[in-house]
């Protein structure tokens, strides 16, 4: 892991200088204008007044985000194993009912 460089970050027009691994840099700027786009979209609506709040709007607004596209994948994985389970099963089935299927 290389030494750690300092990054300044917009978000929400104030400035964060934030200490970060060269091998990171473009994934914090990455994740810092997703947030800066949520939080913008989060004060546009005019529902919410505040820096704070907003943030706490943008941060539960993207937890949900997280959690719901990780509940999809493990519910996607959970397919594909039945999947690969079924296959395995049929094939196993098919050698099973080859008579050929043991001699070399």
């Amino acid at each position: 892991m290389s030494q750690a460089n300092t990054v300044t970050l917009q978000i929400l027009d104030k400035e964060y200088r934030i200490a970060c691994p060269a091998e990171e840099r473009d994934n914090l700027e990455s994740a810092a204008r997703y947030l800066n786009d949520k939080m913008r979209e989060i004060r546009s609506s005019g529902k919410v007044i505040g820096a704070d709040r907003i943030a706490v709007m943008a941060a539960l607004n993207i937890t949900h985000e997280l959690l719901h596209k990780q509940q999809q994948l493990t519910s996607e994985a959970a397919a594909q194993r039945h999947q690969v389970r079924d296959l395995f099963e049929r094939v196993e089935h098919a050698l099973a009912a080859d008579p050929n299927s043991h001699e070399a």
